[in-house]
């Protein structure tokens, strides 16, 4: 199958993380893939959520939106009327757990990094290109607080990142883009740790069930995908030390 792009089933988009894209949070990363661009801000708050309070534990959450032009054609900035708060809060909900799992909350005290994930440009697998991206931020973060003597050692203990796969027109496509998601008979998320432990994936099938070699396949492609973003991740951090 002759994709969109030109690609191979088991290729990428071009990815590029710019780190500490923005001059005022913690942390910061511009990741594009393809023509998707999110901006990920790490952001620090010397405070818990309430059902953390008095146990000197720390938290990490997300916020997730789209610009009204990061599409085609314009839609409504989310927010008002509840317009697109559903999707937002399940994709924010999805980055924060992604990002918590990597990450010692008892070393940060009672304390909550933000991430703010801003989608600027939208063509398929924002959300994944989000928890890719903010991990840089939070990463960035976590060092420019201990630099500071706010924290001792970084709490972070993996790296994570997320990729989208797919099967579309029968083949098992890697890093899918809008025309192929839209297509696609099953749309899967993979959330990996760079240990190779999964923590999350999100499928569903859009007509006939899957089988599990089908299952295997895609989660076995994900992986590989992940696999380059991780290199990509420490290219940028690394980017920053020097």
């Amino acid at each position: 199958m002759r994709r969109i792009d030109g690609r191979a089933h088991n290729e990428l988009r071009p990815v590029r993380i710019v780190p500490g894209y923005q001059t005022y949070p913690e942390g910061s990363a511009l990741i594009e893939m393809g023509q998707t661009r999110v901006l990920c801000a790490a952001s620090l708050e010397e405070r818990v959520p309430p059902f953390l309070k008095g146990q000197g534990t720390g938290w990490v959450t997300a916020e997730y939106s789209m610009l009204p032009r990061s599409t085609l054609t314009r839609h409504p900035r989310e927010g008002r009327a509840g317009l697109g708060e559903g999707r937002s809060q399940e994709i924010q909900r999805l980055i924060g757990r992604s990002l918590r799992a990597v990450v010692d909350l008892s070393s940060l005290g009672e304390r909550t990094v933000i991430l703010d994930c801003d989608v600027l440009q939208a063509d398929g697998g924002t959300r994944t290109a989000a928890i890719t991206g903010a991990y840089v931020a939070l990463a960035l973060a976590l060092r420019t607080l201990e630099s500071r003597g706010v924290i001792r050692g970084s709490p972070l203990r993996s790296a994570v990142a997320a990729v989208s796969t797919g099967i579309v027109a029968g083949h098992c496509l890697l890093d899918l883009c809008y025309e192929e998601d839209f297509r696609a008979a099953v749309d899967f998320n993979v959330v990996m740790t760079r240990e190779g432990q999964f923590v999350e994936v999100q499928g569903t099938a859009e007509g006939r069930p899957f089988t599990k070699q089908t299952l295997d396949n895609i989660l076995a492609l994900g992986e590989k995908g992940i696999r380059e973003l991780f290199e990509t991740q420490d290219e940028a951090l690394a980017s920053l030390r020097t």
